[in-house]
């Protein structure tokens, strides 16, 4: 790793791992907030809009060069719920194919925003907690002549496991179900090329792996889909021209815009815009090796049984889940934070995810908590 890594992000003096929780802020962040947002605001009078709107045009295309599609498919959300509410009451209803398949082992949040959508004529079918997510067979099974969406999970936070969504997506694709793909455990960590999936719908956040902090979060939509969804969830700025002040006369916007909604947050998405351009820049590949090579470092330190991500590169994310029998796990605990060791546990273990400011120095000491 290249160690000037360490002082272009703001870092405590513990040793960080949480990266799957909240990424570290460049150390720029407050200079381009202010810049972009505070002067603008403090300078610019009535033309401040004219201003805040180039910078969320800039977030769209920061996504546009890391995600390798054109800037017109993004569309800025406040969250991946919400983006996934808009995109479900959205999509034109079939009676006889009104299915959702999903997994237990995605988000909480995200199951939420599904079982609200068996108000509005979805069904649920889910695939069962384990391992068998990551077996393409599991889910062409679960694709039966009712299924008109599938949610598929990148990374799936409580293991760190990585599903083939390429190779689900375009199954999907061949049988004629709406995918959506949430990215939020695996953007800015594992690099993903939307070109090479036959995904419908992407949506993530940049508070993790991005560095970018709460409130960007943001949906990619396939263009050939748009033209079939009606977004209920609408406001000015999903109109074909935000500016026409007709209102007798509403017209969704012909690109991913129809998803936006009503007058838009400016802050999250100018500190996010600069933390994607600055994870570019360090390359997203570079940040997957380094990742791989620290994570490894700690396999090989956890005692034969304690890994519950899996050991194949392919098949895990940038998060490393361990877990400990209770006589064990109190010890590892009280180890972990006396050596300020900053982590933490899910019902399936301790979460603990190195980013490229970390560094092999710092993982050897987390390894030495986690032998017992």
């Amino acid at each position: 790793m290249n160690a000037d890594y360490k002082t272009s992000f703001v870092l405590p003096e513990d040793i960080y791992l949480l990266n799957h929780s909240v990424g570290r802020p460049p150390v720029n962040t407050a200079q381009v907030w202010s810049d972009s947002f505070l002067s603008p605001w403090r300078d610019e009078g009535e033309e401040v809009w004219t201003r805040w709107l180039e910078a969320i045009s800039g977030f769209n295309s920061a996504l546009s060069r890391l995600l390798n599609s054109p800037v017109e498919n993004f569309c800025p959300q406040a969250n991946l719920s919400s983006a996934l509410t808009k995109i479900l009451q959205s999509l034109p209803k079939h009676e006889n194919r009104n299915t959702i398949v999903y997994t237990e082992e995605d988000f909480p949040s995200i199951a939420f925003v599904l079982q609200q959508a068996e108000r509005f004529g979805y069904r649920l079918r889910a695939l069962p907690d384990g391992p068998d997510s990551t077996e393409v067979g599991q889910w062409r099974d679960a694709f039966e002549e009712d299924t008109a969406v599938v949610l598929v999970t990148h990374v799936h936070s409580n293991t760190g496991r990585q599903v083939p969504v390429g190779e689900i997506t375009r199954l999907a694709r061949e049988q004629g179900v709406v995918s959506i793909v949430d990215v939020a455990q695996s953007v800015g960590c594992v690099p993903i090329n939307l070109q090479t999936w036959s995904a419908d719908f992407v949506i993530g956040s940049c508070v993790k792996w991005l560095c970018g902090g709460p409130g960007a979060g943001f949906l990619w939509a396939r263009p050939a889909i748009l033209s079939s969804c009606e977004p209920v969830d609408v406001g000015w700025f999903s109109h074909q021209d935000p500016f026409e002040f007709d209102i007798h006369n509403f017209r969704y916007a012909e690109n991913a815009d129809r998803f936006w909604g009503g007058t838009p947050s400016v802050q999250p998405f100018v500190v996010a815009a600069n933390s994607i351009h600055t994870i570019c820049d360090i390359g997203v590949e570079n940040i997957r090796g380094h990742n791989l090579s620290l994570t490894q470092r700690l396999i090989e330190a956890v005692p034969a049984g304690s890994l519950v991500t899996p050991a194949d590169p392919d098949q895990r994310g940038g998060t490393l889940v361990v877990h400990f029998e209770e006589q064990q796990l109190e010890a590892v605990l009280s180890r972990l934070k006396s050596h300020k060791v900053l982590f933490d546990t899910r019902p399936t273990g301790i979460r603990l995810s190195p980013h490229i400011y970390n560094d092999a120095s710092e993982i050897d000491v987390t390894a030495r908590c986690l032998g017992v």
